[in-house]
């Protein structure tokens, strides 16, 4: 069933979104950089995932700046922009409050949208956050410079491949592999991993 796409404005930038079910509590979720609201629908193990959060909510999904069917903006996609970007989507989905899904890199704009508008959040819920990418003496568990560096090369040299699979886990079912590259092919970011960090 199509699934109609609409747009909040903040600043000037168009974010992409959709509103699935009808559920009693408001829940708007990003998936992180790796989205695109048309393309993810056409794997079913992601269908069945998404419509399984719809059958209990309001779902509001969206793509963050710079990524899949939003803008990138004139500048870096800086938390405090992506944290107004989830203000935004809500007051063009009429949402007042609602539980609020951060996966991955959408983790510390929901944290931060969680910390600075609580009459807003209803609950938080995060999927893999991490704090940073870079190694410090803070933060151990990073990846050093040289690291991240050769990370980013073998990542955008084998962008629309499907061989960036093996980066997040071996992936072995060709049409899964197949269905990705596609999906790397339609995705857009801005400069999300050269700035990681």
């Amino acid at each position: 069933m199509e699934k109609p796409i609409s747009y909040a404005v903040h600043e000037g930038v168009h974010i992409a979104y959709q509103v699935v079910g009808d559920g009693p509590i408001d829940l708007v979720y990003t998936p992180g950089i790796w989205s695109n609201l048309e393309i993810m629908w056409e794997w079913p193990a992601w269908a069945r995932y998404l419509n399984r959060l719809a059958s209990f909510s309001r779902l509001i999904l969206f793509d963050m700046r710079g990524v899949g069917l939003s803008d990138r903006g004139p500048e870096p996609p800086v938390l405090e922009l992506q944290m107004d970007d989830v203000r935004a989507v809500m007051d063009s989905a009429g949402s007042d409050t609602a539980a609020i899904f951060g996966g991955a890199r959408g983790g510390a704009m929901t944290l931060l949208f969680a910390a600075t508008y609580p009459e807003r959040t209803r609950a938080l819920i995060l999927y893999a956050p991490f704090a940073k990418t870079l190694r410090a003496p803070d933060w151990p568990f990073g990846r050093s410079e040289e690291e991240q560096q050769l990370f980013f090369e073998r990542f955008t040299r084998e962008m629309g491949t499907g061989e960036n699979l093996d980066l997040q886990g071996p992936s072995h079912d060709e049409r899964f592999k197949h269905w990705w590259a596609r999906f790397e092919r339609l995705w857009r970011v801005a400069g999300c991993v050269a700035r990681a960090g």
